[in-house]
């Protein structure tokens, strides 16, 4: 902004004063590019108005007002409509997404709810169907964003998972199933984002570049170089260096009786530090063929009191359930919403045959 004044021959004294007229000026100091401002001088070139849009629905109006300035902010309306789709897995599910009318953003949304219990890089079935009910937002008539998915249902390998939307009264949001249960567990299925399994969990398997049979306790995870590589669970790191084959690798420690391990890493994220706690879902690292590798890949394990168990079969800790002064309440609205799913499902399934 300095730089903007200057160039507008306004004195810095001047947006000094603006920046701290209030609360809502102090955006100033923090413009971006691209972001548009508009001034109006008068004509001993001092500045009369400024108005800075500085999202799609609000902008902040700065006027002259005898010596001083004064500030507003403009809000237009926005409208939210609820739109509903279904659609059926014939290829991926982006591309059902996108045939369904869903921005990849939805989509990754609609993944990320049901992230706990399906592994996207491995469940995914030609024939699995999804329906969502969801917001979209409106200015003047016209679509500028989507918003919430309010309800969800995925339909994978024979088992239907079913999500809803919840806000308790102190603003907060999660997803429950409609018995209540939340659908965030203590674990992520996978570790990486729509990839594939190049190596399943196996005691008897050869390996592939000391051509000899060892146990694989683990999943490979087969990912282009630099994918980043998420923490499947809440955590503190134990171990972050070179290990043997494994290459660069990580190991997590999650509580007293479960542990994760990923290997083979290209590089670690610069937060990542041994000590340090880490939240399910924020990245450690990226994927590389450090190590005994043949290609680029995760190599994931799972531990429970320090035993390996299968990462795609091991019963993972139960959600928590909703707290039991919203329960009432989150069943009314479940019920409808479930009734609109099925609705919605049997309905577009239908004409899909």
């Amino acid at each position: 902004m300095a730089e903007i004044f200057s160039k507008l021959g306004i004195s810095a004294s001047v947006l000094h004063k603006i920046v701290n007229l209030d609360k809502s000026t102090r955006r100033l100091a923090a413009i971006r590019p691209g972001h548009s401002i508009r001034f109006q001088l008068d004509d001993q070139g001092n500045l009369y108005q400024l108005n800075y849009p500085y999202d799609i629905a609000n902008s902040l109006h700065i006027s002259k007002v005898g010596t001083g300035y004064n500030a507003d902010t403009l809000t237009k309306s926005l409208e939210t409509r609820i739109a509903h789709t279904s659609a059926k897995i014939e290829h991926s599910l982006f591309l059902a997404g996108q045939a369904a009318g869903l921005s990849d953003n939805m989509t990754m949304k609609l993944a990320n709810i049901f992230g706990w219990d399906v592994d996207f890089a491995l469940d995914i079935r030609k024939g699995d169907h999804f329906t969502v009910i969801y917001e979209e937002i409106f200015l003047d008539d016209k679509k500028i964003k989507d918003g919430n998915i309010l309800a969800a249902e995925f339909h994978n390998s024979g088992k239907t998972h079913q999500a809803i939307r919840y806000q308790d009264s102190k603003g907060q949001s999660q997803y429950y199933s409609p018995d209540g249960m939340s659908m965030r567990k203590a674990f992520l299925r996978s570790p990486v984002s729509f990839s594939r399994i190049s190596s399943r969990f196996s005691l008897g398997r050869k390996h592939p570049i000391l051509n000899k049979i060892r146990a694989h306790k683990g999943v490979d995870y087969a990912a282009s170089r630099g994918t980043p590589i998420k923490s499947t669970g809440d955590g503190k790191i134990v171990f972050k260096g070179k290990k043997g084959g494994y290459g660069k690798t990580i190991i997590i420690k999650h509580g007293s009786a479960y542990s994760t391990l990923y290997a083979h890493m290209r590089s670690y994220n610069k937060k990542s530090r041994i000590g340090s706690r880490v939240k399910q879902g924020q990245v450690i690292g990226y994927i590389g063929s450090s190590g005994l590798a043949t290609g680029p890949h995760l190599h994931f394990e799972f531990r429970v009191n320090g035993v390996h168990r299968n990462p795609l079969t091991v019963r993972l800790p139960k959600a928590s359930p909703l707290p039991k002064k919203y329960r009432d309440d989150f069943k009314t609205k479940a019920k409808s919403l479930v009734a609109q799913l099925n609705l919605i499902k049997t309905n577009t399934l239908a004409s899909l045959q």
